[in-house]
């Protein structure tokens, strides 16, 4: 079990040393694993680092809601231009294999206006399926099903035939697990909940739908504005939504800087993340636990990236040019997420040094 205790530099080197021999020990089983190779080495897969492709359409959407012809389009253009290919469903089949279990991870909270938007998944589910997925192999998801269901996720269940689960539905893998010295308040539900002994609360377990079931995750995050991160992002989104006994973090800004990215760079949820896609058809820079309209702006836009920390470093910046003209109170964007996530090679957090795309 990784020691993710450790000073954030220490664990950098360590991570680069794990890089580094996953990837020696990957050519080596090259005659072994050639599908799974054929995926993680193309030629088209090699300069991403850094690269986001921003796919802009000014019929993207109609009095706040998406049209789904024009998003659908605009995931097509987006995908192919990533990963630079002459059509989508070439660059859906580089980021998997048609025996992977695909999870799309949304923000569903807020519900279909002001979270990740159905329209945008539908999207995603049409592509990957005219490229060969099959529906049994594809699983939208977050946290809780509930709020999947509020958010009219189940729909696409029913009309595509695939799965949607929550992560703390599906249950908590006691073999997989973030330790720090904070001690939670463990919540009913969390898999310590009821324990006394020492040390009980000290550990965030996952999801056993993500260590036993999913093979690769896409994550469409929306761009929305959170009090704490920043931004309800890639980074949030996915290690909030995948762990139990959160709430230690979620308090205090500095707990929630260190344990986001130490998380995230866990080798059982963070490697398994082959795309990020942030759904910025519409951009709320105000409110972060509740859908306000009134503090959002009409951007039509769809943001794509390998590169998980690239796209949420840019949203803070649009959150804060929105807050800006808008001329609200602009809370206090806590970079160290960012900027330890950095440390920790998960992206790149220093805007100059992202190579931006612009297809119109």
């Amino acid at each position: 079990m990784l020691d993710v205790s450790r000073n954030a530099k220490l664990f950098a080197c360590l991570c680069s040393v794990r890089r580094a021999a996953v990837a020696l020990l990957s050519l080596a089983l090259v005659p072994i694993s050639a599908a799974s190779a054929s995926v993680s080495n193309t030629p088209a897969a090699s300069g991403l680092t850094n690269r986001v492709v921003i796919v802009e359409n000014a019929n993207a959407t109609e009095a706040f809601q998406p049209r789904p012809e024009a998003v659908r389009q605009m995931v097509d253009q987006g995908i192919s231009k990533l990963l630079l290919t002459t059509n989508a469903s070439a660059a859906w089949r580089q980021l998997a294999t048609t025996q992977d279990i695909i999870g799309l991870k949304v923000y569903c909270a807020l519900g279909s206006h002001c979270g990740t938007r159905p329209a945008l998944v539908a999207a995603v589910i049409e592509g990957l399926m005219a490229a060969g997925f099959h529906a049994s192999n594809i699983v939208v998801w977050d946290k809780h099903r509930g709020d999947l269901r509020r958010a009219g996720f189940f729909e696409l269940g029913t009309r595509y035939g695939v799965a949607i689960e929550g992560a703390a539905d599906v249950g908590w893998d006691s073999t997989n697990y973030y330790e720090a010295p904070l001690v939670g308040n463990l919540l009913y539900g969390d898999l310590e909940f009821g324990r006394k002994d020492e040390g009980a609360g000290r550990k965030s377990y996952i999801s056993k739908l993500i260590t036993r079931r999913l093979t690769k995750i896409i994550q469409l995050t929306p761009l929305l504005n959170h009090n704490t991160a920043g931004v309800c992002g890639n980074l949030y989104s996915l290690t909030m939504g995948s762990v139990d006994n959160t709430v230690r973090f979620e308090a205090d800004p500095r707990h929630m800087a260190t344990a986001v990215p130490e998380i995230y760079a866990l080798q059982a949820l963070g490697d398994k993340v082959v795309l990020n896609i942030v759904d910025a058809l519409i951009c709320q820079y105000q409110g972060e636990d509740q859908g306000l309209l009134h503090y959002s702006i009409v951007l039509n836009e769809l943001r794509f990236s390998k590169d998980p920390v690239a796209l949420d470093t840019l949203s803070l910046q649009e959150l804060d040019w929105q807050r800006r003209a808008a001329r609200v109170r602009s809370p206090t964007n806590h970079i160290e997420i960012y900027q330890n996530a950095a440390l920790l090679e998960l992206g790149a957090n220093d805007l100059p040094s992202i190579k931006i795309e612009r297809v119109r």
